[in-house]
C-alpha cells in the first residue's frame, strides 16, 4: 500500500500560480507513474498529467503549455506547477500512483480560479 499526501492548494487569480506536491510513503516500488488528476463538480475526474520514474511525461491538452508535472525519485515526490491559472481549472485534484495497475490515490486538494 501506498500513502499520498497533497499539499498547495488554495484561492487564486486568474492568470495565477500555484504549485502542488505530493509525497509517497510505504511500498513504493519502480518502475511506476506518478500523476495528477482533477475532479470539477458535476464532472468526472480528469487526467491533468503524469510522469514515469524514468521521468516520460503526458499532459492534457487542456493544460499544455500552462502545467508542468516533475518529480524528486529520492524523495518520492510529485509536483505540479500551475501557471496562467484559468477559472475553468478550479477543481479537486489527486494525485495518483501506480505500479503495474495497481493504483492508490490522495485525498485531493482544492483548487479554486477565481477574482
Amino acid at each position: 500500500q501506498v500513502q499520498l499526501v497533497e499539499s498547495g492548494g488554495g484561492l487564486v487569480q486568474p492568470g495565477g500560480s500555484l504549485r502542488l506536491s505530493c509525497a509517497a510513503s510505504g511500498s513504493i516500488f519502480s518502475p511506476n507513474t506518478m500523476g495528477w488528476y482533477r475532479q470539477a463538480p458535476g464532472k468526472q475526474r480528469e487526467l491533468v498529467a503524469t510522469i514515469t520514474s524514468g521521468s516520460s511525461t503526458n499532459y492534457a491538452d487542456s493544460v499544455k503549455g500552462r502545467f508542468t508535472i516533475s518529480r524528486d525519485n529520492a524523495k518520492n515526490t510529485v509536483y505540479l506547477q500551475m501557471n496562467s491559472l484559468k477559472p475553468e481549472d478550479t477543481a479537486v485534484y489527486y494525485c495518483n500512483f501506480n505500479w503495474y495497475g495497481n493504483e492508490n490515490w490522495g485525498q485531493g486538494t482544492q483548487v479554486t480560479v477565481s477574482s
